[in-house]
């Protein structure tokens, strides 16, 4: 009883004192808050709308038409008479967003991600070649995670992505994204908001979801093209692709779907799942996603894709590039 009048006493006369020094205790509260944030505090003022307009997309191969590619085989595209499903631009929705991030030449970069659901509450799901550049403790560079990003706004602000958060396979890696290509996934764990707020409690999340196949109908494939003011979306069916480029070898979901450009790498393949939404392949994997803008591709999301993200979840070491 003494201690507990002695606490309260105490506390009066510290706050008393905060007062007569012209600070209240939420101030100091919100001042040592901030001070514990100051990457979210500082990719924010960094992240002007002006930066954000001029990023360019991190997987340019996808800009290029049938008439003008030239990897090999051809087949890489729409099929004669196929019928591609229009995309439409729109303002998003909260668990599908894109990264900034600057290339060591200091220039603007991006690609597209997801929020996945985890214990951990701050996970985002991209493509493998997006994110290689930052695994273990390579810099960061403004490197962060915007939701709903659209028309220059940043409704729920850009969460950094945290030290040793970039989790990418190590097959992908030792491979590379050719001979890799079925290991062309990601997960990023991300920080707080400059507001404090985690990920998932600011947009909630999607559901990961592994060993499902490869035909999926109907899927809501989601990206964001570089340099655009809102992000896409379009309504497919995922079929099964088995990769006839030596080069890109693997079996991939393949969906036909128009307009996926530049940027769009990383963006989520989502079917309805238990109220939301569940997402059950990426762009990305056969040749980085595709060589054309009518038809994406996905490393099939299986074991590797359970096992990485269980690695991500539980704080496991993130694989590297063998120096």
């Amino acid at each position: 009883m003494r201690r507990s009048r002695i606490n309260r006493r105490a506390a009066g006369l510290a706050a008393a004192l905060l007062v007569a020094m012209g600070l209240s205790p939420a101030a100091l509260a919100e001042d040592a808050t901030a001070a514990a944030r100051p990457d979210a505090a500082g990719l924010s003022a960094y992240w002007t709308p002006a930066r954000m307009s001029a990023a360019v997309p991190a997987d340019t191969g996808r800009d290029r038409s049938a008439a003008t590619r030239t990897t090999s085989p051809g087949v890489d595209g729409p099929r004669p008479g196929e019928i591609i499903p229009p995309s439409k631009s729109f303002d998003g929705i909260p668990q599908a967003g894109t990264f900034f991030w600057t290339d060591a030449a200091g220039t603007g970069r991006t690609c597209s991600g997801s929020v996945v659901r985890s214990p951990g509450r701050a996970l985002v799901l991209s493509a493998g070649h997006c994110l290689k550049g930052y695994a273990g403790s390579s810099p960061r560079r403004h490197l962060g995670f915007v939701p709903q990003f659209h028309d220059g706004l940043t409704p729920f602000g850009i969460f950094p992505v945290t030290d040793n958060g970039v989790y990418v396979p190590q097959e992908y890696y030792d491979r590379g994204e050719h001979a890799g290509a079925a290991y062309d996934f990601g997960f990023a764990v991300t920080g707080p908001n400059e507001d404090g707020r985690r990920l998932e409690d600011a947009v909630g999340g999607v559901q990961l979801l592994t060993g499902t196949g490869y035909v999926h109908v109907p899927v809501r494939m989601i990206g964001y093209p570089g340099g655009a003011r809102k992000p896409l979306e379009c309504l497919s069916a995922t079929g099964k692709w088995v990769s006839d480029d030596p080069a890109d070898p693997g079996t991939f979901e393949r969906i036909p779907c128009d307009g996926f450009v530049g940027g769009t790498s990383g963006g989520p393949m989502l079917v309805p799942w238990g109220g939301g939404w569940g997402v059950v392949g990426i762009i990305g994997g056969y040749h980085t996603g595709g060589n054309t803008p009518q038809v994406s591709y996905s490393a099939y999301f299986g074991t590797a894709v359970k096992a990485l993200y269980e690695a991500a979840t539980t704080g496991a070491p993130p694989a590297g590039p063998n120096t």
